[in-house]
C-alpha cells in the first residue's frame, strides 16, 4: 500500500481512508457511481472541490490495480 497521506483538506480525509472505503464496494465497473460512493462515506469533495481529481485518480489507481 502506498503511503498514507491527506488528499482532502478540508473533511481531513486521508488515501487509506479512500481505498478503504473502495474495498467495500461491490461493482468496481462505473467510475462515477464509485465516486459517489466514496464521496457519501468518506465527505471528500464536498468543501473547496480542490481534491476532487485527487480522488478520481486514486480510484483509476485501484479499479486498474
Amino acid at each position: 500500500m502506498k503511503e498514507n497521506y491527506i488528499v482532502c483538506n478540508c473533511a481531513k480525509v486521508d488515501y487509506n481512508t479512500i481505498v478503504t472505503a473502495l474495498e467495500t464496494h461491490s461493482k468496481m465497473e462505473d467510475v462515477l457511481e464509485i465516486f459517489k460512493d466514496v464521496q457519501n462515506q468518506t465527505h471528500c469533495t464536498t468543501g473547496c472541490g480542490s481534491c476532487y481529481n485527487k480522488v478520481l485518480d486514486i480510484i483509476s489507481e485501484v479499479v486498474m490495480g
